[in-house]
């Protein structure tokens, strides 16, 4: 009987359920998105309930489509949009609130109070991260502070805390509270040097301890499915831009990956030694394999791409699906002179701006909506080109390349564009859906799936190379338009 592995995708807008061979090809995919809510500006939530039901059901889809039952799964891994923060009852598993999502900056007065003092690097040494919205812990305060009870409820033990993978993992197992590295890396709690939770930063963030999941490596089996899952292996765990970086088989100290979904991410493999950014980038987990040594990356994130596009959609209707962005900026041959910088909740890297907001600029009668469409595409490109300039500053050397993946590079105008505007080859693989495919690898080396990442290695197979056309001059030009636009965004809160 052939055996698979079965990855669960769980990302911002949807989640996917991934049925890979041993070849690390993808045999059967199911998705579906969630809802998003927006109960004021600035705030996103999502269902945690809805999103642990969508995954059930995809499971049960995906066995439906491929014709097997649980006995065909060798493992599972799970790979999570990271910092999205739920706390639940330990006894009933019911969420005392909507989960909130790592977009949200609700937190900006705890994050504001919290950097006061000693400045928004205070915690860095010990967690590689600023103190902003983005992240995990003063989410928790917030909910702590603003439900009914529920400090108390913490206090007396009665709750738990988790990102999206321990949610998950909590659900399907019966009961197992883990978390990994990567996801407890994005928390603002955990020591980055010797991977457990740090008492002061609980602390300071008035936290207790007792909600917090157990840390375990990216790659081991942390416990065993129930229901439709019964008896599989829940071996893989690593948030989504670390799984995708592990997909990628960036197991090399220097190579990197970008990943373009809802926002973008740009990792780099540093090896055993994290390394600090004085350039805004964040220094974080890569993976830890079992008992080895733990990698470490360094990470730009960009909040908006993808979203954007999802915006130009939704808010505006100038498309009616994701997929049409493409063509309709190719009915121009540029922007028209237009930027659009997507601050819609502040700008991450390297600027670390929660007082940021969105703006077009540049705009004249000649601008149409193809321009429009033109412009939320480089938008994503400019932004990924200040990551890399941001890295090369740190590091003293650039890319000689970049792998990407993720839903927007099945895109060959902005994969073009980005390529021109870096100057060096963009090169998509034959499997973009990285980020399940790394938290399948992880779990499949936990279990003995795969024996190596020298194997994992020859799996990997390009399928595309995007070689950089622009003129120096016209790539700096127009860089420097977007550095102008930039500026204009901020002040605004």
């Amino acid at each position: 009987m052939e055996k698979f592995i079965l990855a669960i995708d769980q990302g911002t807008t949807s989640t996917r359920c991934v049925l890979f061979d041993h070849a690390g090809q993808i045999r059967h995919l199911t998705q579906a998105e969630h809802t998003q809510f927006f109960p004021e500006p600035g705030w996103v939530e999502h269902d945690a309930v809805e999103i642990l039901q969508n995954t059930l059901s995809l499971i049960q889809q995906l066995f439906q489509k491929a014709s097997i039952d649980h006995q065909s799964v060798s493992a599972i891994g799970i790979t999570n949009q990271r910092e999205t923060t739920v706390i639940w009852d330990r006894e009933t598993g019911a969420p005392i609130h909507r989960a909130i999502v790592w977009q949200d900056t609700r937190t900006s007065t705890i994050c504001q109070a919290l950097s006061a003092t000693e400045g928004q690097d205070r915690f860095r040494d010990k967690t590689g991260l600023p103190i902003t919205t983005y992240f995990s812990g003063p989410k928790v305060r917030w909910l702590l502070d603003h439900v009914p009870g529920a400090r108390t409820r913490a206090n007396n033990g009665e709750l738990l805390f988790g990102t999206i993978d321990s949610w998950l993992i909590w659900n399907l197992t019966g009961g197992i509270h883990v978390t990994d590295p990567t996801n407890a890396s994005r928390t603002l709690l955990m020591d980055l040097h010797h991977l457990r939770w740090d008492p002061a930063l609980l602390e300071a963030q008035a936290i207790p301890e007792n909600l917090l999941p157990s840390i375990r490596s990216s790659s081991e089996i942390y416990g065993w499915g129930k229901g439709i899952i019964e008896g599989i292996p829940i071996s893989g765990n690593l948030g989504d831009q670390q799984a995708a970086l592990f997909g990628q088989t960036c197991f090399e100290q220097g190579n990197a990956k970008n990943t373009y979904g809802t926002g973008c991410f740009l990792l780099m493999n540093t090896g055993l030694e994290p390394r600090s950014s004085s350039h805004g980038l964040l220094t974080t987990l890569a993976y830890q394999l079992g008992s080895e040594p733990p990698v470490y990356a360094l990470e730009g994130s960009v909040a908006v791409t993808g979203s954007l596009v999802q915006w130009l959609r939704d808010n505006l209707g100038m498309i009616q699906s994701a997929s049409d962005i493409e063509a309709l900026a190719q009915t121009v041959d540029d922007a028209g002179g237009m930027y659009i910088v997507p601050a819609f909740s502040g700008l991450f890297a390297p600027y670390w701006r929660s007082d940021a907001r969105g703006v077009m600029v540049g705009l004249t009668r000649y601008v149409n909506k193809g321009h429009f469409a033109r412009a939320a595409l480089e938008a994503t490109a400019y932004q990924t080109r200040e990551i890399l300039d941001a890295m090369k500053t740190d590091l003293g050397h650039g890319l000689n390349r970049l792998q990407v993946d993720g839903g927007m590079v099945v895109n060959d105008t902005l994969m073009q564009f980005q390529a021109d505007l870096l100057g060096v080859p963009v090169i998509r693989p034959q499997v973009i859906e990285t980020t399940a495919l790394g938290a399948a690898y992880a779990a499949g080396l936990a279990v003995g799936f795969w024996q190596s990442l020298d194997e994992l290695r020859a799996l990997w197979q390009e399928e595309r190379r995007f070689e950089a056309r622009m003129s120096e001059a016209d790539r700096e030009r127009m860089h420097s338009g977007w550095l102008k636009a930039v500026e204009r965004s901020f002040d605004w809160v």
